[in-house]
């Protein structure tokens, strides 16, 4: 029916100020919106008015004869209702009401709520009736015309006077004093904290599934930068490229390709540590291990095992379906005559036989190479601890803790963790200490853009 409907409570200064001679909000209200329908709640002394001199009808219908167009009333009458203090009661009142109309509505049709006249009670009873979000309404607040508080005049009022007086008639010095109130929802509210909780702990894909919940109004300050976390988290750089340059910052302190990818994930595997997902963080040990290694090859040894090996088609099984991976593996065809076959034949007495590539064979490289001894010392420890947890993670139904971790490296997790981040600085990759902490970087702005969406 696409109709404007105005719900009203009627106040001191309603329908015009007899101080200044200016719109009260209900009739302010009504000149800016143009509603087809207006329901007009009326307590006893504003009941008493309009029956004396019709005074508030009569100027609405002037003003609706003014724009050319017709209004259709409705008048909510509360003889009994003297004690224009009592929150609670205006409360389940307003909430009765505008449920019925409600029901009354289509899709096409708008509710607006005077939130400016009428007593504190019923200004109070209508925010909070919006902030419950039980009804989608467009609340709007009048300023007065000196921006301070209304002196309410009642007797002796001239209606007919009154409307001729009105300065807001004059179309060329009118102001519009509305003000559209967005004032978030319980609800809204309830969410924003939840999803600052799923940040807390870096469930990024929480966060968004709860975004996607709430009116866009309320997440477009932070909702590509929740999408931009959980896209970092999944590793997915091309997602995490689209959205960086917009209006989010960037927190990956790696820009290379390669060098971001490895360091990444790194991170990845730091915050599964921080969340305590110890199964997954010994799942993901390895893959790292092997490719922090091989980069330590390249940069402090300068040998680039890809010039040593080759690419092998293999088909493996998931979820039922037959899929072809490359697998890489030992040339032996490129390993002759190198110092590297030399090394491994040395390590394997002569019987180095070609096949994957495991960490095992980096770790033989770095130490037959260096003579760093913090480095052959990181190297034998990591490839120890990937060792000995590999198989346990990868075969073994068993409960992994802090404590297996333990039993089984001599090593706690984050002192696995800071191996790691000291045999970066082996690996060409310029890594800054406050760089490990990106995340909570990332997690703070979130925080912090989530807090002014709320003060909007």
């Amino acid at each position: 029916m696409n109709q404007v409907i105005l719900f009203s409570p009627v106040g001191g200064t309603d329908p015009i100020s007899a101080t200044n001679f200016r719109d009260g909000s209900l009739l302010h209200i009504c000149r800016v919106y143009r509603p087809s329908k207006i329901i007009l709640y009326m307590s006893a002394e504003v009941l008493q008015n309009h029956r004396a001199d019709n005074r508030y009808i009569y100027c609405l219908d002037q003003l609706a004869q003014k724009q050319n167009r017709t209004i259709d009333y409705e008048i909510i009458e509360r003889a009994d209702l003297k004690e224009v203090q009592e929150f609670d009661y205006f409360y389940q009142d307003f909430r009765n009401i505008v449920e019925r109309v409600f029901s009354e509505m289509d899709d096409s049709d708008m509710l607006i709520l005077n939130v400016s006249s009428g007593t504190p009670a019923m200004k109070s009873g209508l925010l909070v009736l919006q902030t419950l979000g039980e009804f989608p309404c467009r609340m709007i607040q009048v300023t007065t015309p000196e921006r301070c508080m209304n002196e309410h005049i009642h007797k002796g009022f001239d209606v007919e006077e009154a409307w001729e007086l009105n300065e807001d008639n004059d179309e060329e010095a009118f102001i519009n004093r509305c003000r559209e109130i967005q004032c978030p929802t319980l609800s809204v509210i309830k969410k924003e904290e939840i999803i600052k909780k799923h940040v807390g702990v870096y469930d990024y894909g929480a966060a968004v599934s709860v975004a996607q919940t709430m009116p866009e109004q309320y997440t477009k300050n932070y909702y590509k930068l929740l999408v931009m976390a959980q896209a970092r988290m999944l590793l997915d750089f091309k997602s995490v490229d689209k959205i960086l340059g917009t209006d989010v910052n960037d927190f990956l302190p790696i820009k290379e390709s390669g060098k971001r990818k490895c360091f990444e994930y790194a991170l990845n595997l730091q915050v599964k540590l921080w969340r305590k997902e110890y199964a997954d963080f010994v799942r993901a040990i390895t893959p790292l291990v092997v490719d922090l290694l091989e980069m330590v090859l390249k940069c402090q040894f300068k040998i680039d095992i890809n010039q040593y090996c080759r690419y092998k088609k293999k088909e493996i099984i998931v979820k039922g379906k037959k899929i072809s991976i490359e697998i890489r593996e030992w040339d032996r065809h490129k390993l002759k005559d190198t110092d590297i076959l030399e090394k491994f034949n040395q390590e394997y007495r002569g019987n180095f036989k070609c096949g994957n590539i495991y960490s095992i064979h980096l770790k033989i490289l770095i130490q037959k190479s260096s003579g760093d001894k913090k480095l052959n010392q990181l190297t034998d420890d990591l490839r120890f601890v990937e060792e000995q947890i590999r198989n346990m993670a990868a075969h073994e139904i068993v409960s992994i803790t802090e404590d297996t971790i333990i039993r089984r490296t001599g090593f706690t997790g984050k002192q696995i963790m800071n191996k790691i981040k000291d045999i970066f600085t082996y690996t060409g990759i310029c890594v800054k200490n406050n760089d490990w902490d990106s995340y909570n970087d990332m997690n703070r702005e979130i925080i912090d853009r989530i807090k002014k969406s709320a003060q909007i």
